[in-house]
């Protein structure tokens, strides 16, 4: 396994691991609660991997606590890299906290941190079911 260190690894290529990773463990949880068709599947995992919903998520989980110090400072790092997307259906903040956020699940994946991996995902996925209710 080749070392991620999470204070200096690339965060933008952090990030683009992380929004696939993100993705398939949205798809597999969308897929348990309602395999149904693609449309409407694609549909209920939107609400998961939009920008705005990322970043609510992560400032959730920074607020509370829930990041440990190294995952905050990832978070940070990523967020404050300068970056030349323009957003799509978010605002600029929005998306860079959730380039924080996904450089930090590609990040703990590359790192094989899976438990803790898993355990962001889980968190994040109560915060945006919970912000449903």
């Amino acid at each position: 396994m080749k070392i991620v260190d999470s204070k200096v690894s690339n965060t933008t290529a952090l990030a683009y691991v992380g929004d696939a990773v993100y993705e398939v463990y949205i798809r597999k949880y969308v897929l348990e609660k309602v395999e149904s068709s693609a449309g409407l599947m694609n549909h209920m995992a939107i609400g998961f991997v939009r920008a705005e919903a990322q970043a609510r998520a992560v400032r959730t989980m920074a607020d509370q606590g829930f990041l440990t110090e190294e995952e905050l400072h990832l978070v940070k790092r990523a967020r404050n890299h300068t970056t030349t997307a323009k957003p799509r259906g978010a605002s600029p903040i929005e998306y860079k906290w959730a380039t924080g956020f996904e450089a930090l699940i590609g990040w703990l994946y590359l790192a094989e941190k899976k438990e803790r991996l898993e355990e962001i995902v889980e968190e994040t996925i109560r915060l945006l079911e919970e912000k449903k209710q």
